[in-house]
């Protein structure tokens, strides 16, 4: 399917009205079917299905269709939730699908490893145990779409927030490759000042003064943290 979130459940809404108006079409076959069996016919030349294949292929389509619509509304919750642009939710669709290799709906854990390095991940088998650990913490061995998306937007975070502390230095710093400590205690309340402070790194630049100290560093550093 294409188009966006809502125009996909828009479409799988009318998709399973459609299927579920065949239901006296089935009904009547079944009626068939029974005066078939009836009248000792076992052996039809019209058709290779079944009564059974047509009931179970019926039921397994809805079964299918209903799955979808709640993954899809999950994905928009959660789209919404996390702040995931549409463009965003389409690229993270099209790298699950490219490595679903089996096509099942969930990526096999070797799968998902080749997924991570295809988008950039550099990781040793410590790492990449951590992260499974994340994805799928009942060791099933599988990864769905939604922890797949959930891990990717938590990702997307990370990134983002270190970059907005890192502009946030650069204000303070007057736009300043580094930060003085006497910036740092006029601008932040005290603890948070004497924190930065303390654990800041010398800035090393070219253009470095004495008590200069490296935000961007810093800020790169801060990678779940949770303390400020």
């Amino acid at each position: 399917m294409h188009g966006t979130l809502e125009d996909q459940l828009t479409h799988l809404r009318q998709y399973e009205k459609n299927i579920v108006n065949y239901k006296p079409k089935i009904d009547q076959l079944e009626g068939d079917h029974q005066l078939i069996q009836e009248a000792l016919i076992f052996d039809n030349k019209h058709t290779n299905y079944t009564m059974e294949h047509i009931r179970v292929g019926w039921e397994q389509l809805l079964t299918t269709i209903a799955r979808t619509i709640n993954e899809i509304e999950n994905q928009i919750l959660t789209r919404d939730a996390k702040g995931i642009s549409q463009d965003q939710m389409n690229e993270f669709r099209a790298s699950f699908n490219h490595f679903d290799r089996k096509k099942t709906g969930m990526m096999e854990a070797e799968d998902f490893k080749t997924c991570l390095i295809s988008l950039g991940y550099n990781m040793g088998e410590a790492e990449f145990s951590r992260i499974m650990s994340i994805v799928d913490p009942n060791r099933v061995g599988v990864v769905t779409f939604q922890a797949f998306i959930d891990f990717m937007s938590r990702e997307t975070a990370d990134t983002d927030t270190a970059d907005q502390v890192m502009a946030s230095f650069k204000v303070l710093a007057g736009d300043k490759n580094y930060i003085l400590a006497d910036e740092l205690r006029r601008e932040l309340p005290p603890d948070q000042a004497e924190y930065c402070i303390a654990r800041m790194a010398p800035y090393a630049g070219p253009d470095a003064i004495p008590g200069a100290l490296d935000y961007m560093s810093f800020s790169t550093a801060l990678y779940g943290e949770s303390d400020l």
